[in-house]
């Protein structure tokens, strides 16, 4: 069925005149946090926006008990906040977005960047897609519910965290020494996913149930030095260059997993002619040496399909005239979740032992198992998605990239990333300048939330909770 907007326009008509009649919540709500600066030139201090969200619950009558706040250091808590059931049936639902944003440099930008301007259909300001609008969407969400007198048969979470784009140590936290206060059935996450336009037409409902795992490597070659005048056959800087260059080399296995497998299926609808036979290629499952010349043409592609490593900076040498003493490579791995560490450990000692280097792991790798297709939840964010998206075809997606999914899959609970906002995937412009989402796919992701969360948390599906 061929998507049109009229359709949209009426769905947005109805929800001006009634969801968001009370002052637009989730757009005040995002207003006020776009304009506290989380990024590092603020201070790094998300105590302003956490206060800010409090005081919402607080004022919609959430209690001092529905309401956590976990902090690493003073500066950065993580607010996790619950809507109790009276009868709970079932285990919570998991909601997850984060406050801070990366950094943002105001010459750069044709907007002010730490404030919400609208300019032709759109809200411009840093972190307003990735991912204060989650925030705003989740929150206002919940206090609609509350005002409503909503009875879920389970109990509703929604963690907010303060530190995602930097160390993480939130999530940590809440999943080692607070899971009591998050633990459910399974978890949506806002900082995941997007409604795919193509030609301006909502296509695709990419649905992120899957990351690869993040790890760093520190490779070294040491060598006694000297004077320059008198070098030996080999230095720490020749080591180390032969060590990279098979490292560049190298090529892990392509294995496919049940999540980038039902994508490539998928995918197949929408993807360019050229690339077609690639794709037929790795889903019929061709020997690697067959495909890998071709798959090295497609960066994406070879993400989807293969862990990769990549040396991302160097250093060597402490002056013009001498013998290097140390030549020292820092290597980003993106692992498929469902290879083990030792394989990457010893694939990287594998071209660097021969030329005496060290391996030595400096960023934790943490197993984040893909979270299984499970009807009982898909279901319910595919029948709600095409209602919204008339035609919309769901696919699921391995991110090559992290979010603070990879600890809530870690510690078993399952995690969909559903941002449910629109967009072009070619004017994505998160972590870049002018970031921007559009006005109004805003207001429909936040009545898709409303709705997907009350179809998941009722006896019934709830297939028309748009107020009169």
């Amino acid at each position: 069925m061929k998507y049109f907007w009229p359709a949209v326009m009426a769905l947005l008509f109805l929800m001006s005149t009634s969801a968001y009649a009370e002052d637009d919540l989730a757009t005040n709500i995002l207003h006020e946090l776009v304009a506290i600066n989380t990024a590092p030139s603020g201070g790094n201090d998300l105590r302003p926006a956490v206060e800010l969200v409090t005081g919402y619950l607080k004022a919609a009558g959430f209690s001092d008990d529905d309401i956590s706040i976990v902090a690493p250091t003073e500066n950065v808590p993580n607010l996790v906040v619950r809507y109790r059931s009276e009868s709970p049936r079932r285990r919570p639902i998991l909601m997850m977005a984060h406050l801070d944003v990366v950094e943002a440099v105001p010459a750069e930008w044709s907007v002010p960047p730490f404030e919400v301007t609208e300019i032709d259909g759109y809200y411009y300001g840093r972190g307003i897609g990735d991912n204060k609008a989650g925030g705003a969407m989740l929150v206002a969400n919940l206090i609609r519910m509350k005002q409503e007198g909503f009875k879920p048969d389970r109990d509703l979470i929604v963690m907010l965290t303060a530190d995602e784009e930097s160390t993480q140590h939130g999530a940590t936290l809440l999943t080692s020494e607070y899971r009591e206060l998050i633990d459910a059935e399974f978890a949506l996450n806002t900082d995941g996913g997007s409604v795919m336009l193509i030609d301006g037409e909502a296509r695709a409902f990419v649905m992120q149930t899957a990351e690869k795992v993040y790890v760093d490597f520190r490779l070294e070659a040491a060598d006694p030095g000297g004077h320059s005048s008198a070098p030996r056959a080999d230095s720490a800087i020749s080591r180390m260059s032969r060590t990279l260059a098979a490292l560049g080399e190298h090529r892990f296995k392509i294995d496919l997993n049940e999540t980038t497998r039902a994508f490539l299926q998928r995918w197949r609808d929408f993807a360019p002619a050229e690339d077609m036979e690639l794709i037929g290629a790795l889903l019929s499952g061709a020997p690697d040496d067959e495909v890998s010349a071709e798959l090295d043409k497609h960066p994406y592609y070879n993400a989807v399909a293969r862990t990769t490593c990549l040396a991302t900076t160097v250093n060597a040498g402490h002056a013009v005239n001498a013998i290097p003493q140390r030549a020292i490579a820092e290597v980003n791995c993106r692992v498929l979740p469902q290879f083990s560490y030792e394989s990457v450990e010893s694939a990287l000692n594998a071209v660097a032992a021969p030329n005496d280097v060290t391996v030595e792991q400096i960023y934790p790798y943490r197993t984040s198992a893909p979270s299984p297709l499970a009807p009982h939840v898909v279901d319910h964010i595919t029948e709600l998605a095409q209602e919204f998206w008339p035609g919309i075809v769901v696919i699921p997606q391995m991110s090559t990239g992290a979010t603070d999914a990879v600890f809530t899959r870690n510690i078993g609970i399952p995690t969909y990333g559903i941002s449910a906002i629109a967009g072009d995937p070619d004017d994505n412009r998160a972590h870049g300048q002018d970031e921007r989402i559009g006005v109004d796919d805003f207001a429909v992701a936040t009545e898709y939330w409303y709705r997907l969360v009350k179809r998941m948390s009722s006896d019934l599906a709830v297939t028309d909770n748009i107020r009169d």
